[in-house]
């Protein structure tokens, strides 16, 4: 039976899918599919949702019962064993959930990530005396020094996507809220803004601030983040945030849905220009 990984690789989610689109493609039911391993139907099923590491021979025999060429079989092989190695994030795994190791994964394939926040700056965007604050606050419920400072170290290696080669699009609406909640104290919340002003200087970097006399907005419900991928093979993904877990949603509806939201959202919140106006007056009155 295959081990169950921590933290399953973008390539493991679009190879996944694809396995599973050549089974419906030839035809066969999972459970047909189990008896060609010779493994419960959970096993499948747990390949297909990259939720365990693809092994090679269980891979061989599939891909063969479903009616692919040597040569294609071969290039999908390659394929597996470059998705099988593990993440960068993966050493972590002591204190990196489960359910966040994911989205770490997507964070780092991603071509676009459009987020709303609605408490906290968004991780990509914290000082690591912000980071520091917002952990000791029990916000994702461990507040071991040690644990704390895991999650920081993390946190501040995430931020290297902004500024690698092929750096991903971000563009953060984030409510005033987020600005007037006090993290550290005063001058942490200065080096906060600070960052934040520095950050709007990168080009693949956008930042609005949806302010308190703008009104209601309809992304009030909650946080979430949208990726989008270069990987065609990929769908846009949104990822929402509870207590004790998150839930990553790709159906088409519920993506166009936040999208949807998003896009109205950054329709009526403060341009990027006026963002930093706003900013600038905020560090002011620190």
């Amino acid at each position: 039976m295959s081990e169950p990984r921590s933290a399953p690789t973008v390539g493991q989610v679009v190879l996944g899918r694809r396995l599973l689109e050549l089974r419906e493609n030839a035809g066969l039911k999972r459970e047909e599919a189990a008896r060609i391993l010779r493994v419960a139907p959970a096993t499948v099923r747990r390949m297909e949702m990259a939720e365990v590491g693809l092994k090679i021979p269980y891979l061989q025999l599939l891909l063969k019962a479903y009616g692919i060429s040597d040569v294609e079989a071969e290039a999908f092989v390659l394929l597996a064993e470059e998705a099988n190695k593990p993440g960068w994030w993966q050493r972590f795994h002591d204190i990196l959930p489960g359910w966040f190791s994911m989205y770490v994964s997507l964070e780092g394939a991603a071509a676009l990530i459009r987020s709303y926040e609605p408490h906290f700056v968004p991780g990509l965007l914290q000082t690591e005396e912000y980071a520091r604050g917002v952990l000791r606050s029990g916000a994702i419920g461990q507040t071991s020094p040690d644990d704390i400072e895991g999650h920081v170290a993390l946190r501040m290696q995430r931020q290297q996507l902004l500024t690698r080669q092929d750096a991903p699009r971000l563009w953060v609406v984030m409510d005033e809220t987020v600005l007037r909640r006090p993290v550290g104290g005063p001058e942490v919340m200065r080096a906060q803004i600070d960052r934040l002003l520095d950050t709007t200087k990168l080009p693949n970097v956008t930042l609005q601030v949806a302010p308190f006399s703008s009104g209601p907005h309809p992304g009030t419900y909650g946080p979430f983040v949208l990726f989008r991928f270069a990987v065609p093979e990929l769908p846009d993904m949104v990822y929402s945030e509870y207590l004790t877990g998150a839930v990553y949603l790709d159906a088409r509806t519920e993506v166009a849905t936040h999208l949807e939201v998003m896009d109205r959202m950054a329709a009526q919140a403060a341009t990027a220009h006026r963002t930093k106006e706003i900013l600038r007056d905020l560090r002011k009155e620190l």
